[in-house]
């Protein structure tokens, strides 16, 4: 099973968001308790990458999972979507064995 996925278009938006970041700047992406069904994605700007973060790399844009969120988020794919409510980063989870409507909170 791979780790983590970047889309091409996520990678795109990853170094738009972060553009204007100090240089080795990415996104991260934890899973937290709470939400809905139980556990919920946190996704936000970080300035770097932590001594024990996984580090997925594409074409430029980078991605953080601390080592506690990586089990819940293996095999996923992060992805940027825009749809007609409107644009966001979305994780596809083959893990999730349900998710809330929003897409923002799952369990396992």
């Amino acid at each position: 099973m791979a780790d983590i996925a970047l889309s091409a278009s996520a990678a795109e938006r990853i170094k738009t968001v972060v553009a204007t970041e100090p240089a080795g700047a990415g996104l991260r992406v934890a899973v937290e308790g709470g939400g809905c069904s139980g556990f919920q994605y946190e996704i936000a700007v970080a300035g770097a990458a932590n001594t024990d973060d996984l580090v997925i790399e594409r074409d430029g844009a980078r991605l953080f999972v601390d080592p506690v969120s990586l089990p819940f988020l293996l095999g996923s794919e992060v992805d940027w979507v825009e749809e007609l409510i409107g644009a966001s980063f979305k994780v596809k989870n083959p893990n999730a064995t349900s998710a809330c409507g929003c897409g923002v909170s799952f369990s396992v």
